[in-house]
Protein backbone atom coordinates (compact mmCIF):
# COMPACT_ATOMS: atom_id res chain seq x y z
CA UNK A 1 0.00 0.00 0.00
CA UNK A 2 2.44 2.66 1.25
CA UNK A 3 4.73 1.64 -2.17
CA UNK A 4 1.48 2.60 -4.30
CA UNK A 5 1.09 5.33 -2.44
CA UNK A 6 4.28 6.64 -3.31
CA UNK A 7 4.21 6.15 -7.03
CA UNK A 8 1.03 7.59 -7.12
CA UNK A 9 2.39 10.61 -5.30
CA UNK A 10 4.79 10.88 -7.51
CA UNK A 11 2.70 10.72 -10.64
CA UNK A 12 0.45 13.24 -9.76
CA UNK A 13 3.47 15.60 -8.58
CA UNK A 14 4.24 15.23 -12.59
CA UNK A 15 0.88 15.76 -13.49
CA UNK A 16 0.93 18.86 -12.34
CA UNK A 17 3.34 20.13 -15.05
CA UNK A 18 3.09 21.00 -18.49
CA UNK A 19 6.12 18.69 -19.52
CA UNK A 20 5.03 16.23 -16.56
CA UNK A 21 4.17 12.60 -16.56
CA UNK A 22 1.65 13.10 -19.28
CA UNK A 23 3.32 15.93 -21.23
CA UNK A 24 0.31 18.09 -21.86
CA UNK A 25 0.53 20.38 -24.59
CA UNK A 26 0.96 24.78 -23.36
CA UNK A 27 -2.43 24.58 -24.77
CA UNK A 28 -4.12 21.58 -22.90
CA UNK A 29 -2.99 23.08 -19.86
CA UNK A 30 -6.03 24.87 -18.45
CA UNK A 31 -8.09 22.25 -19.24
CA UNK A 32 -6.11 19.29 -17.65
CA UNK A 33 -6.32 21.97 -14.10
CA UNK A 34 -9.08 19.83 -12.73
CA UNK A 35 -7.75 16.71 -13.45
CA UNK A 36 -4.80 18.04 -11.75
CA UNK A 37 -6.54 19.30 -8.94
CA UNK A 38 -8.09 15.94 -8.03
CA UNK A 39 -5.06 13.91 -8.42
CA UNK A 40 -3.21 16.11 -6.11
CA UNK A 41 -6.03 16.06 -4.04
CA UNK A 42 -6.24 12.21 -3.71
CA UNK A 43 -2.91 11.87 -2.91
CA UNK A 44 -2.75 14.37 0.00
CA UNK A 45 -5.68 12.73 1.23
CA UNK A 46 -4.03 9.10 1.16
CA UNK A 47 -0.77 10.88 2.91
CA UNK A 48 -2.93 12.11 5.64
CA UNK A 49 -4.54 8.81 5.62
CA UNK A 50 -1.07 7.11 6.21
CA UNK A 51 0.21 9.46 8.46
CA UNK A 52 -2.24 8.83 10.69
CA UNK A 53 -1.77 7.26 14.29
CA UNK A 54 -3.93 4.29 15.07
CA UNK A 55 -5.09 3.23 18.72
CA UNK A 56 -3.15 -0.04 19.55
CA UNK A 57 -6.10 -1.96 21.64
CA UNK A 58 -9.72 -2.34 21.00
CA UNK A 59 -10.75 0.03 23.57
CA UNK A 60 -8.58 2.87 21.96
CA UNK A 61 -10.70 2.14 18.72
CA UNK A 62 -13.51 2.61 21.13
CA UNK A 63 -14.90 -0.80 20.74
CA UNK A 64 -15.51 -4.71 22.52
CA UNK A 65 -16.20 -8.25 22.77
CA UNK A 66 -19.77 -8.92 24.26
CA UNK A 67 -20.50 -12.07 25.97
CA UNK A 68 -22.01 -13.59 22.88
CA UNK A 69 -17.96 -12.74 21.30
CA UNK A 70 -19.62 -10.44 19.03
CA UNK A 71 -17.88 -7.07 18.32
CA UNK A 72 -19.59 -3.36 19.60
CA UNK A 73 -18.62 -0.08 20.11
CA UNK A 74 -18.11 1.13 23.36
CA UNK A 75 -20.17 3.82 25.43
CA UNK A 76 -17.71 6.83 25.38
CA UNK A 77 -19.49 8.14 28.76
CA UNK A 78 -20.28 4.72 30.50
CA UNK A 79 -17.24 2.81 29.03
CA UNK A 80 -20.19 0.26 28.58
CA UNK A 81 -20.65 -2.03 25.71
CA UNK A 82 -23.75 -0.89 23.63
CA UNK A 83 -25.49 -3.13 20.80
CA UNK A 84 -23.90 -0.61 18.39
CA UNK A 85 -21.81 -2.96 15.40
CA UNK A 86 -18.78 -1.98 13.78
CA UNK A 87 -18.96 0.88 11.86
CA UNK A 88 -17.03 1.45 8.66
CA UNK A 89 -17.48 4.92 7.65
CA UNK A 90 -15.67 6.99 10.32
CA UNK A 91 -13.75 9.22 7.65
CA UNK A 92 -14.72 11.02 4.78
CA UNK A 93 -12.12 9.53 2.56
CA UNK A 94 -12.38 5.59 1.27
CA UNK A 95 -8.61 5.26 1.65
CA UNK A 96 -8.37 6.62 5.49
CA UNK A 97 -11.77 4.45 6.16
CA UNK A 98 -10.00 1.29 5.02
CA UNK A 99 -6.75 2.13 6.80
CA UNK A 100 -8.51 2.51 9.48
CA UNK A 101 -10.30 -0.81 9.44
CA UNK A 102 -6.91 -2.45 8.79
CA UNK A 103 -5.75 -1.17 11.87
CA UNK A 104 -8.30 -2.58 13.89
CA UNK A 105 -7.54 -5.80 11.73
CA UNK A 106 -4.10 -5.83 12.99
CA UNK A 107 -5.22 -4.95 16.51
CA UNK A 108 -7.65 -7.82 16.25
CA UNK A 109 -4.73 -10.24 15.56
CA UNK A 110 -3.13 -9.41 19.11
CA UNK A 111 -6.28 -10.16 20.68
CA UNK A 112 -6.91 -13.59 19.49
CA UNK A 113 -3.40 -13.99 20.15
CA UNK A 114 -3.95 -12.72 23.98
CA UNK A 115 -6.91 -14.57 24.64
CA UNK A 116 -5.25 -17.61 22.90
CA UNK A 117 -2.70 -17.87 25.63
CA UNK A 118 -4.83 -16.12 28.65
CA UNK A 119 -8.11 -17.80 28.29
CA UNK A 120 -7.73 -20.79 26.02
CA UNK A 121 -4.52 -22.25 27.83
CA UNK A 122 -2.51 -22.33 24.37
CA UNK A 123 1.38 -22.42 24.12
CA UNK A 124 3.60 -20.54 21.56
CA UNK A 125 6.00 -22.47 19.89
CA UNK A 126 8.65 -20.67 18.35
CA UNK A 127 9.70 -20.92 14.67
CA UNK A 128 12.82 -20.80 14.50
CA UNK A 129 13.58 -21.23 18.36
CA UNK A 130 17.11 -20.23 17.56
CA UNK A 131 16.70 -16.80 17.35
CA UNK A 132 15.42 -13.79 19.14
CA UNK A 133 11.67 -14.10 19.69
CA UNK A 134 11.54 -10.70 18.18
CA UNK A 135 12.55 -11.77 14.99
CA UNK A 136 10.86 -15.37 14.48
CA UNK A 137 7.14 -16.46 13.95
CA UNK A 138 5.36 -19.04 16.30
CA UNK A 139 2.16 -21.12 16.55
CA UNK A 140 0.20 -22.14 19.27
CA UNK A 141 -0.11 -25.78 20.75
CA UNK A 142 -2.54 -27.16 22.97
CA UNK A 143 0.22 -28.56 24.90
CA UNK A 144 3.80 -26.88 25.71
CA UNK A 145 6.15 -29.57 24.47
CA UNK A 146 4.27 -31.48 21.46
CA UNK A 147 5.50 -35.35 22.49
CA UNK A 148 4.03 -38.61 21.16
CA UNK A 149 0.68 -37.47 20.68
CA UNK A 150 -2.38 -39.69 20.61
CA UNK A 151 -4.40 -37.40 18.42
CA UNK A 152 -2.77 -34.97 16.99
CA UNK A 153 -5.32 -32.08 15.50
CA UNK A 154 -3.62 -29.63 12.87
CA UNK A 155 -5.51 -26.26 11.85
CA UNK A 156 -4.32 -24.43 8.76
CA UNK A 157 -6.14 -21.31 7.93
CA UNK A 158 -5.96 -19.41 4.32
CA UNK A 159 -3.84 -16.53 2.82
CA UNK A 160 -3.80 -12.73 3.30
CA UNK A 161 -4.03 -10.98 6.62
CA UNK A 162 -5.31 -14.00 9.03
CA UNK A 163 -2.71 -15.19 11.40
CA UNK A 164 -3.05 -18.16 14.18
CA UNK A 165 -6.22 -18.36 15.66
CA UNK A 166 -8.23 -16.96 12.58
CA UNK A 167 -10.74 -18.64 9.89
CA UNK A 168 -12.00 -14.66 8.83
CA UNK A 169 -10.84 -11.49 10.18
CA UNK A 170 -14.37 -9.98 8.72
CA UNK A 171 -16.07 -12.63 10.70
CA UNK A 172 -14.58 -12.04 13.52
CA UNK A 173 -15.39 -7.67 13.06
CA UNK A 174 -18.94 -8.00 11.51
CA UNK A 175 -20.13 -11.23 13.04
CA UNK A 176 -18.63 -13.26 16.39
CA UNK A 177 -15.46 -14.40 17.46
CA UNK A 178 -17.27 -18.10 17.07
CA UNK A 179 -17.43 -18.15 12.95
CA UNK A 180 -14.32 -16.32 12.49
CA UNK A 181 -12.18 -17.78 15.05
CA UNK A 182 -10.47 -21.42 15.50
CA UNK A 183 -11.21 -21.32 19.21
CA UNK A 184 -14.57 -23.56 18.87
CA UNK A 185 -12.21 -26.34 16.92
CA UNK A 186 -9.95 -26.34 19.38
CA UNK A 187 -12.86 -26.81 22.26
CA UNK A 188 -14.02 -29.98 20.23
CA UNK A 189 -11.06 -30.99 19.44
CA UNK A 190 -9.96 -31.37 23.18
CA UNK A 191 -13.56 -32.87 24.26
CA UNK A 192 -12.62 -35.31 22.18
CA UNK A 193 -9.23 -35.99 23.06
CA UNK A 194 -6.94 -34.37 20.64
CA UNK A 195 -3.79 -32.06 21.32
CA UNK A 196 -4.29 -29.00 18.82
CA UNK A 197 -1.50 -27.60 16.53
CA UNK A 198 -2.35 -24.11 14.74
CA UNK A 199 -0.07 -23.06 12.39
CA UNK A 200 0.73 -19.50 11.12
CA UNK A 201 1.06 -19.73 7.36
CA UNK A 202 1.34 -15.89 6.48
CA UNK A 203 3.58 -14.46 9.51
CA UNK A 204 6.51 -14.37 7.14
CA UNK A 205 8.59 -11.14 8.30
CA UNK A 206 9.88 -9.11 10.96
CA UNK A 207 11.12 -5.24 10.84
CA UNK A 208 14.61 -5.62 12.24
CA UNK A 209 16.95 -2.26 12.77
CA UNK A 210 14.26 -0.78 9.77
CA UNK A 211 14.60 -3.14 7.44
CA UNK A 212 12.16 -5.59 6.39
CA UNK A 213 13.55 -8.99 6.82
CA UNK A 214 12.24 -12.70 6.03
CA UNK A 215 11.46 -15.20 9.54
CA UNK A 216 13.86 -17.74 8.26
CA UNK A 217 11.62 -21.47 7.51
CA UNK A 218 8.82 -19.25 7.00
CA UNK A 219 9.46 -16.62 4.13
CA UNK A 220 6.04 -18.48 2.57
CA UNK A 221 3.39 -20.13 4.01
CA UNK A 222 4.82 -23.35 2.93
CA UNK A 223 8.18 -23.39 4.10
CA UNK A 224 6.11 -22.13 7.27
CA UNK A 225 4.40 -25.69 7.26
CA UNK A 226 7.35 -27.66 5.94
CA UNK A 227 9.49 -26.19 9.12
CA UNK A 228 6.81 -26.58 11.30
CA UNK A 229 5.99 -30.23 10.01
CA UNK A 230 9.64 -31.53 10.72
CA UNK A 231 10.27 -29.49 13.72
CA UNK A 232 6.79 -29.89 15.90
CA UNK A 233 4.89 -32.63 14.29
CA UNK A 234 7.32 -35.17 12.38
CA UNK A 235 9.77 -34.69 15.62
CA UNK A 236 7.11 -35.79 17.98
CA UNK A 237 6.20 -39.01 16.90
CA UNK A 238 2.70 -39.56 16.98
CA UNK A 239 0.30 -41.75 16.64
CA UNK A 240 -2.40 -40.37 14.62
CA UNK A 241 -2.85 -36.80 12.88
CA UNK A 242 -5.87 -34.89 11.88
CA UNK A 243 -5.52 -32.06 9.54
CA UNK A 244 -8.35 -29.09 9.10
CA UNK A 245 -7.54 -26.58 6.13
CA UNK A 246 -9.35 -23.80 5.01
CA UNK A 247 -8.92 -21.66 1.62
CA UNK A 248 -5.38 -21.45 0.55
CA UNK A 249 -4.66 -23.86 3.64
CA UNK A 250 -5.83 -26.39 0.81
CA UNK A 251 -3.61 -25.63 -1.16
CA UNK A 252 -0.32 -25.39 1.64
CA UNK A 253 -2.00 -29.25 2.74
CA UNK A 254 -2.16 -31.03 -1.15
CA UNK A 255 1.96 -29.72 -1.48
CA UNK A 256 2.76 -31.52 1.96
CA UNK A 257 1.12 -34.08 1.38
CA UNK A 258 3.24 -34.38 -1.94
CA UNK A 259 6.19 -34.04 -0.14
CA UNK A 260 5.60 -36.39 2.56
CA UNK A 261 3.75 -38.73 1.11
CA UNK A 262 4.73 -41.43 3.46
CA UNK A 263 3.55 -39.55 6.55
CA UNK A 264 0.51 -38.80 5.43
CA UNK A 265 -0.20 -43.00 4.60
CA UNK A 266 1.05 -43.90 7.72
CA UNK A 267 -0.21 -41.32 10.12
CA UNK A 268 -2.92 -39.30 8.35
CA UNK A 269 -5.94 -40.77 9.11
CA UNK A 270 -8.32 -37.36 7.93
CA UNK A 271 -7.93 -33.98 6.39
CA UNK A 272 -10.79 -31.76 6.08
CA UNK A 273 -10.59 -28.78 3.70
CA UNK A 274 -13.05 -25.98 3.95
CA UNK A 275 -13.52 -24.42 0.84
CA UNK A 276 -9.62 -25.97 -0.36
CA UNK A 277 -8.99 -23.31 -3.70
CA UNK A 278 -6.18 -26.17 -4.42
CA UNK A 279 -5.79 -27.52 -7.92
CA UNK A 280 -7.68 -31.19 -8.61
CA UNK A 281 -4.64 -32.05 -10.66
CA UNK A 282 -2.22 -31.77 -8.53
CA UNK A 283 -4.05 -33.86 -5.54
CA UNK A 284 -1.90 -37.36 -4.42
CA UNK A 285 -4.21 -40.08 -3.96
CA UNK A 286 -3.54 -40.75 -0.47
CA UNK A 287 -5.84 -37.42 -0.09
CA UNK A 288 -8.40 -38.68 -2.55
CA UNK A 289 -8.73 -41.83 0.52
CA UNK A 290 -8.84 -39.46 3.39
CA UNK A 291 -10.03 -35.93 2.16
CA UNK A 292 -13.42 -34.57 1.75
CA UNK A 293 -13.58 -30.90 0.94
CA UNK A 294 -17.01 -28.85 2.26
CA UNK A 295 -17.47 -26.58 -0.63
CA UNK A 296 -20.13 -23.21 -0.41
CA UNK A 297 -23.45 -24.58 -1.87
CA UNK A 298 -27.01 -24.17 -1.24
CA UNK A 299 -27.59 -27.61 -0.63
CA UNK A 300 -28.27 -29.28 2.62
CA UNK A 301 -25.02 -29.61 4.98
CA UNK A 302 -22.94 -32.38 3.85
CA UNK A 303 -25.00 -33.33 0.95
CA UNK A 304 -22.24 -35.14 -1.15
CA UNK A 305 -21.55 -32.97 -4.26
CA UNK A 306 -20.09 -33.79 -8.02
CA UNK A 307 -16.66 -33.93 -8.52
CA UNK A 308 -13.55 -33.96 -11.97
CA UNK A 309 -12.21 -37.35 -12.03
CA UNK A 310 -9.02 -36.32 -10.26
CA UNK A 311 -10.03 -34.43 -6.88
CA UNK A 312 -11.13 -35.02 -3.31
CA UNK A 313 -14.69 -35.77 -2.67
CA UNK A 314 -16.51 -32.68 -1.95
CA UNK A 315 -19.26 -32.37 -0.07
CA UNK A 316 -21.96 -29.14 1.10
CA UNK A 317 -20.82 -27.05 3.99
CA UNK A 318 -24.53 -25.77 4.28
CA UNK A 319 -23.57 -22.14 3.46
CA UNK A 320 -23.16 -20.03 0.46
CA UNK A 321 -19.99 -17.87 1.32
CA UNK A 322 -16.55 -18.82 0.78
CA UNK A 323 -15.43 -17.25 5.07
CA UNK A 324 -18.49 -18.79 6.44
CA UNK A 325 -17.45 -22.70 5.64
CA UNK A 326 -15.27 -23.69 8.06
CA UNK A 327 -17.91 -22.76 10.54
CA UNK A 328 -20.98 -23.61 9.35
CA UNK A 329 -19.27 -27.53 8.36
CA UNK A 330 -17.67 -27.81 12.16
CA UNK A 331 -20.83 -30.19 12.81
CA UNK A 332 -20.58 -32.27 9.63
CA UNK A 333 -16.35 -32.38 9.26
CA UNK A 334 -16.24 -33.77 13.39
CA UNK A 335 -18.13 -36.25 12.71
CA UNK A 336 -15.93 -37.21 9.49
CA UNK A 337 -13.09 -36.87 11.41
CA UNK A 338 -14.36 -39.44 14.17
CA UNK A 339 -15.37 -41.90 11.74
CA UNK A 340 -12.17 -41.53 9.75
CA UNK A 341 -10.13 -42.11 13.28
CA UNK A 342 -12.29 -45.31 13.99
CA UNK A 343 -11.22 -47.14 10.81
CA UNK A 344 -8.03 -45.83 10.79
CA UNK A 345 -7.97 -48.12 14.42
CA UNK A 346 -9.66 -50.87 12.97
CA UNK A 347 -7.22 -51.20 10.38
CA UNK A 348 -4.65 -51.38 13.31
CA UNK A 349 -6.33 -54.10 14.55
CA UNK A 350 -7.38 -51.74 18.03
CA UNK A 351 -10.74 -51.96 19.63
CA UNK A 352 -13.45 -49.73 17.91
CA UNK A 353 -13.89 -46.47 19.23
CA UNK A 354 -17.22 -45.52 21.75
CA UNK A 355 -19.68 -43.70 20.25
CA UNK A 356 -18.53 -40.03 20.82
CA UNK A 357 -21.30 -37.49 23.05
CA UNK A 358 -22.62 -34.38 20.78
CA UNK A 359 -21.74 -30.63 22.29
CA UNK A 360 -24.18 -28.65 22.89
CA UNK A 361 -26.31 -26.52 20.33
CA UNK A 362 -25.71 -22.38 20.41
CA UNK A 363 -26.48 -19.75 17.82
CA UNK A 364 -23.89 -17.61 17.99
CA UNK A 365 -24.77 -15.43 14.44
CA UNK A 366 -27.21 -13.61 12.47
CA UNK A 367 -26.89 -16.19 9.97
CA UNK A 368 -29.31 -18.67 11.46
CA UNK A 369 -26.26 -21.68 11.40
CA UNK A 370 -26.86 -24.22 13.98
CA UNK A 371 -23.91 -25.24 14.98
CA UNK A 372 -23.40 -28.55 17.51
CA UNK A 373 -20.32 -27.54 19.72
CA UNK A 374 -19.29 -25.68 22.71
CA UNK A 375 -19.36 -22.21 22.19
CA UNK A 376 -17.32 -19.21 23.28
CA UNK A 377 -20.14 -18.19 25.35
CA UNK A 378 -20.69 -21.23 26.67
CA UNK A 379 -19.23 -21.85 30.94
CA UNK A 380 -18.37 -25.40 29.44
CA UNK A 381 -16.31 -24.01 26.79
CA UNK A 382 -14.04 -21.74 29.91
Amino acid sequence: MRVLLRLFQQHAKLAASPGGLFRWPRSATVAAAPVTIVLVGISIRMAASEERNYPTTLEGFGYGFNEEGKLRQIDKETGKITDRVFDYQVYTSLSENQAHYEALGDVITEYVYQRLEEKEGMKKLYVPDDVPREEATFVFSTVEKVDRPKKLLVLIHGSGVVRAGQWARSLIINDCLDSGTQIPYINRGRELGYEVLLLNTNDNYRTVSGARKSIRGSRNPTEHAVTVLEKYILASKPESVAIVAHSYGGVVTVELAQRYSEFFRDKVFAVGFTDSVHASSLVPEVLKKIGRNWVTAKDPLDTPLTITKHDIPRHSAGHIKHEMTSYSCMSALFEFLESRYAEFRANRGEEPRKKKSKGDELICTGSKDRVPYVSIGSKKGN
